[in-house]
């Protein structure tokens, strides 16, 4: 029975690990935090002395995931995406969050300063809604609002309902 691959991405503070855990619970697939992974398997290349946090060897990373996407039934969270190979993923979802809510969320997570600043800006200019849209075919990247409870639990449903059909077309 043939899976989809998934794509959650977005500024850092949106909720992609919320609702991946959530999808992956529902729909019995593989969930991958990309930045866990890396901590875990020490898939760094250096240290940004700026932002206060290591340096993702995007390499390592493409190695260390390429069995497991070849499998399917995978979600992936990272906030970046501009790397990954197009081939992976049958859909992208892009999380978006209005900036009262994302501030509060970074805030409380020990962002301040530049780090603070940069990923507001980020949400404000669309920044990874723009890096998926050239790095994946337009018709699977997809915006969702990502502000609420409501929102997490319509986001849940509608993915499912994607999948659920997605699985139908292609087994």
């Amino acid at each position: 029975m043939r899976r989809p691959n998934i794509l959650l991405t977005g500024t850092p503070g949106v909720g992609k690990t919320t609702l991946g855990k959530e999808l992956a619970s529902r729909a019995g697939m593989t969930y991958i935090n990309v930045g866990d992974m890396a901590k875990e398997g020490e898939l760094y290349e250096g240290f940004d002395e700026e932002y206060g946090c290591p340096i993702l060897d995007e390499d390592r990373v493409i190695d260390e995931l390429e069995d497991k996407m070849s499998e399917g039934g995978v979600i992936v969270d990272y906030h970046g995406c501009d790397f990954f190979p197009e081939r992976w993923f049958h859909i992208v979802f892009v999380l978006r969050t209005e900036n009262s809510f994302l501030y509060d969320r970074l805030e409380s997570r020990g962002y301040k300063g530049k780090k603070l600043q940069d990923n507001i800006q980020c949400e404000i200019f669309q920044t990874l809604y723009e890096e998926a849209m050239l790095s994946y075919r337009e018709e699977i990247v997809h915006q969702l609002p990502s502000n609420t409870p409501e929102d997490l639990e319509r986001n849940l449903d509608q993915i499912m309902q994607w999948i659920e059909q997605w699985m139908k077309d292609n087994n």
